[in-house]
Formats: structure tokens, sequence, C-alpha cells
């Protein structure tokens, strides 16, 4: 699992880093095949590929994460274990349909961010709480500052997501 975030992180940079160098004031690259084209056009084919190559591995390495980490939570916690096959099935089907009823890409992936981002007041809120609380964390609670740092930087989170959310809708 840290092999795939490290992934994930290291190509999210490289991507992030060429398409800052490459596309600043380029216009047409607000979509992924704009994007795409505009990299082409500026760089040439290979770099072009390697681009959607890495931005596809950095997509799939993310997901595993995610999905790894949400299957241990849901043995971890509830005691359920849901075969691999339908957790596939659960996660893949919505994104094909979206692709098959001919959805813009690049909005889907913009869309499926911003409902991901309600998610993170409740996975920050509890993390914050629980790593907090001696009845849960014993000795190994974090310190007061460490817990005021965590809160702070949740409070900044949760906002940002309000915020994306009022911009979008």
């Amino acid at each position: 699992m840290t092999v795939a975030l490290v992934v994930a992180g290291t190509v999210n940079v490289a991507i992030l880093l060429v398409a800052a160098g490459t596309l600043r004031g380029v216009s047409g690259t607000d979509t992924l095949e704009g994007a795409y084209a505009a990299l082409l056009t500026h760089l040439g084919p290979v770099i072009a590929t390697l681009f959607a190559i890495g931005l596809l591995a950095s997509g799939l390495a993310s997901t595993s994460v995610g999905a790894y980490a949400g299957s241990e939570i849901m043995h971890g916690l509830l005691n359920v274990r849901v075969p691999i096959l339908y957790r596939r099935i659960v996660t893949l089907l919505p994104a094909l349909a979206l692709l098959a009823f001919g959805a813009d890409p690049t909005a889907a992936l913009v869309l499926s961010q911003v409902v991901l981002s309600f998610g993170i007041p409740f996975a920050l809120v509890p993390l914050v709480l629980f790593t907090a609380s001696r009845a849960t964390m014993g000795d190994l609670r974090n310190r007061w500052h460490t817990t005021a740092l965590a809160a702070v930087a949740a409070v900044a989170l949760i906002t940002l997501n309000v915020v994306l959310l009022v911009l979008v809708f």
C-alpha cells in the first residue's frame, strides 16, 4: 500500500510539474483531451503518451489504495468481508455507465472528485477525535498540540471542500 501511495504521489507531482511548466496560458487545456493535444503539440508524442500513462497509473494506484483501505476498515470495524469481485463491480460500474451514456470524461472526473469530497469530514473528524481519546488510543493518543494542529487542518480542509461545493454547484 505504501508503494502504491508513493507511486501515485510521485506521478501526480510529475504530472503537475509538466503541466504547469508546459501548458500555462495554453487554451483548450481544460479537458483531458485538450491537455493531451497541447502536450502532443508542445512536447511531442512520447511525452504526451507518457503523460497519459502516468495519469492512468496514478489513478489506478490511488484507486487500489482506496479500495484496500476501505476493505480493511470494513473488516476491522464492521467484521464484514466483501468479495473482491463485488467490490470491483461496485466501483467500476458507475464509471462505465457514465461513459456508456456519453458523459464528458473530464466533467465526470471533476464531479466524482466533488462527490468524494463529501466524505472528507466523515473521515477527518472521527480521526482527530479517536486519536485524541485515551479510551481509544491509551498511552499512544495524540498530545494536545498534535490534536490542536489536526483540528485546525481538518477545519481548513472541510472549509476548502465547502468552498469547492459552492463553486461547483
